[in-house]
């Protein structure tokens, strides 16, 4: 059994092939091993999660994944715990190994009762999983609810009830975002709608067991990629050797967002870093951080720079794309530039042409941007965000950020999506996505791959919000540029 934190590299799977797996190990085991293995499993964790529990309920649902739950009561009640199980479906309709873990909690002494018990200590929701195509519904649904407004620690097997195990999406009116401590223990294979969309929140803290069977294989979907390496300078460097940055952006009133991407850039590490400000009348110079150099955006030469486009660009962005993406020898496009992209079809076709060249370039859209650039809604982006990374990469031919709970990165079609493990709440006020491209722009300077550079980004923007004081004061953006790792 494996804690997936943000420092874990690891494949994910979507549902078709951890069916595959499922049945490639059950073909090849006894009868009924991979359930006693999985209650086992959800038993242990229950105790490490609840030592000192005297009741447990055991919501249990019509599948296999509540033969789960059946197996976990028994293996709970040998050892002296109290569980109580609810069963929501007809026991003459179980499939053989769910029936067969029914008939073990009984035979344990196992409580059954028709409601749930009025005081528990922990939770275990093992209603509905990856095999589910209904959401839930009547009594369920009021269980779920009781569950995750009650306070008490909540275990979920395989997945939360209703979550889509390949999206991370929840159907309309189920919301696992509660009062109680979630734990998640998934089987076979990780499933990526546990780390991206609502999927964080329902699932809360993950842990993964194989039951044994890593040795069957399938295609995984994409990756969660683990903490990058540390990438220490060598002694006879300078400045010229970690590359230069130009950020673009700062139209009339919004100079803060060129200025916030600036600053992450430089402590990102690059080498030099300029700030074209859009704004006529923007100061000469910041006299908080004098090392930005300031330039009338006009001016700048970006033949040898990684250009960073769009913070706080305004519409006066429009007006310089075009130079800009035919110039700029690497390119993070945020914020304005994508949504003068979205409406330009011959910006469109320019940034598609400088992907099939090869140059560097990152997109950073959140879901509304993405939508705005794939012509669709916002809910569409949001339930199925890898989809939706996937076809803005193929359609521009760049690395993209589609920025969120669970931020995806996505690339070639021959390189497997990341979601992201890092970041949490507290990045949730302006101008941290102005940090995030400049942080990216500065890995990008430094000669690092495009995915490579978007994936380290990323990680690293949110480990510095992961790692946060309790006790500090909150984030904002200025801190955060200030606090990038060089």
């Amino acid at each position: 059994m494996q804690r997936i934190t943000s420092a874990t590299a690891a494949e994910l799977f979507d549902i078709a092939a951890t069916r595959r797996i499922e049945h490639a190990a059950a073909a090849a085991l006894p009868a009924h091993t991979l359930m006693r293995r999985a209650g086992l499993a959800v038993a242990r964790l229950a105790m490490a999660i609840a030592p000192h529990a005297r009741t447990i309920w055991v919501a249990c649902g019509p599948g296999n994944n509540g033969g789960d739950g059946f197996e976990a009561a028994a293996q709970l009640r040998h050892r002296g715990f109290f569980p109580v199980v609810t069963f929501l479906g007809d026991e003459s309709r179980l499939p053989p190994d769910a029936k067969a873990s029914l008939q073990r909690a009984r035979d344990a002494g196992v409580t059954f009762a028709s409601t749930p018990p009025s005081a528990y200590e922990l939770a275990i929701d093992a209603l509905l999983g990856i095999g589910s195509t209904r959401p839930p519904e009547g009594t369920m649904t009021e269980w779920l609810a009781k569950m995750h407004a009650s306070g008490q620690p909540v275990l979920c097997v395989d997945v939360p009830s209703g979550l889509n195990a390949d999206t991370g999406t929840l159907p309309h009116g189920i919301d696992h975002a509660q009062a109680s401590a979630r734990t998640c223990i998934t089987f076979l294979s990780l499933k990526p709608g546990l780390f991206t969309a609502q999927g964080r929140d329902a699932a809360g803290t993950v842990w993964f067991d194989d039951l044994g069977c890593s040795a069957f294989k399938d295609q995984p979907l994409a990756r969660i990629a683990g903490a990058p390496d540390a990438q220490p300078r060598t002694h006879a460097s300078h400045k010229g050797s970690y590359g230069d940055v130009a950020v673009i952006g700062g139209a009339s009133g919004m100079a803060g967002a060129a200025l916030l991407a600036g600053s992450a850039a430089l402590h990102g590490g690059a080498g030099r870093v300029f700030v074209g400000l859009l704004d006529p009348s923007a100061a000469p110079v910041d006299t908080a951080q004098p090392e930005l150099m300031l330039r009338d955006a006009r001016t700048l030469d970006l033949s040898g720079m990684t250009a960073v486009c769009g913070c706080g660009g305004g519409e006066a962005v429009q007006e310089l794309l075009p130079r800009v993406l035919s110039t700029a020898a690497a390119l993070v496009l945020d914020a304005d530039a994508l949504n003068a992209i979205a409406t330009d079809g011959a910006l469109q076709a320019q940034l598609t042409s400088r992907g099939k060249s090869g140059s560097p370039t990152v997109i950073t859209p959140h879901p509304l941007e993405a939508a705005r650039l794939l012509g669709c809604t916002v809910g569409d982006v949001q339930a199925d965000r890898l989809t939706a990374a996937r076809q803005l990469a193929a359609r521009f031919g760049v690395v993209v950020v589609l920025k969120g709970s669970g931020t995806v990165i996505a690339g070639a079609a021959e390189t497997l999506p990341v979601i992201n493990l890092t970041g949490n709440a507290s990045l949730a006020t302006a101008g941290t996505g102005d940090v995030l491209a400049g942080m990216i722009g500065a890995a990008l300077a430094m000669r690092q791959p495009a995915f490579e550079a978007a994936r380290e980004a990323v990680w690293q923007h949110g480990h510095i919000a992961d790692t946060w004081p309790a006790d500090a004061a909150p984030l904002t953006a200025g801190t955060l540029a200030r606090r990038t790792p060089a």
